[in-house]
């Protein structure tokens, strides 16, 4: 008896499924950021003043000089962003709570002002987030995807950086040690 020849490729194509299959199911998702080599980390943090979210005021990071900040580049298309979202507003409302903590500044990354307003009022957000429509703020801290943070000392020095969902604790530890 032949073998039809399509078959064997019908075989072949099911075994790679199968095999790609097992290689997802076996992997473990990332629940926390990972600590970012950029190349910002040591370096001054690049200053930048962008409209506020939530109102047309303007926000510098110049006029935050003397606090620990917190920039945070999330976008409301951006499932990890989902994740992050309750952990950030954790750190804001416990920085909050003491004298001279850190501030929290969320950038919105490559969305638009509605579908980001929509995100906040779904999710609670707790700290304030800037509009960066053309990309500038993005582009100077070198971001290409969300979410992105960074951790910036009192002396406007970038003391660390974080790719993926950030929890609370790292956040607290980073700035913790960010003037040491």
């Amino acid at each position: 008896m032949k073998r039809h020849p399509l078959a064997a490729v019908g075989v072949v194509i099911l075994a790679i499924v199968v095999a790609f299959g097992l290689f997802l199911a076996g992997r473990h998702p990332v629940t926390e950021a990972s600590n970012a080599p950029s190349p910002l980390v040591g370096h001054a943090a690049p200053l930048f003043s962008a409209t506020a979210l939530d109102s047309s005021a303007t926000v510098s990071l110049t006029a935050l000089r003397g606090r620990d900040v917190v920039v945070n580049f999330w976008a409301s298309w951006c499932q990890p962003c989902e994740s992050e979202s309750p952990e950030l507003s954790t750190f804001a409302w416990q920085q909050s709570r003491h004298t001279g903590g850190a501030v929290l500044l969320g950038v919105v990354f490559n969305d638009y002002a509605t579908s980001a307003r929509a995100f906040e009022r779904r999710f609670g957000a707790l700290y304030s987030s800037v509009l960066d429509p053309e990309g500038n703020v993005a582009n100077a801290y070198g971001v290409v995807s969300p979410p992105t943070t960074f951790v910036i000392n009192r002396h406007g020095k970038i003391v660390e950086s974080f790719v993926g969902p950030v929890t609370a604790a790292q956040l607290t530890s980073a700035v913790n040690a960010a003037d040491q």
